[in-house]
């Protein structure tokens, strides 16, 4: 004898496609999304500024001479450019460098522990996300002579 039991309807699952480029505005993207995002940009940021960092470096090792011009750069600039924007690119690198590392520690913790799920990704996001943040601020602080 057949079971005529009805199953009740269930809606499908709603099907997430690629995002039109107008969606980009509302779509909610999760803190490991964003983490990964700019994991990318600030390893492209450092790749790009690598010329600037090796002039930073060549020039604050060269002599006692080259390190006065190197630290007259941010107050009295590089040719053109006024100090402010030096400083506002060694913040940019500073926030590069400090996000690059604890996003890639994040990864390699959850590669050596196997620590792949939903909630330690998220939180691990987030305390990425904060302690690049505070970090970028307590130096840039610093770096604009805020004490």
């Amino acid at each position: 004898m057949a079971n005529n039991t009805a199953v009740p309807a269930t809606r499908p699952r709603p099907e997430f496609r690629n995002i039109h480029i107008t969606q980009i505005v509302s779509y909610r993207l999760p803190a490991a999304g964003v983490v990964s995002i700019l994991h990318r940009i600030s390893g492209a940021l450092m790749f790009l500024l690598l010329p600037f960092i090796v002039w930073l470096f060549d020039v604050s090792l060269t002599s006692e001479i080259s390190y006065e011009r190197f630290a007259s750069a941010f107050s009295a600039g590089i040719g053109f450019v006024p100090g402010w924007f030096v400083k506002l690119v060694a913040l940019s690198l500073i926030w590069a460098y400090l996000h690059h590392f604890i996003a890639g520690v994040r990864h390699l913790w959850m590669d050596a522990t196997h620590a792949v799920t939903k909630g330690f990704g998220a939180s691990s996001a987030t305390f990425t996300l904060v302690a690049s943040v505070l970090l970028t601020l307590l130096l840039g602080a610093k770096l604009f002579g805020l004490f």
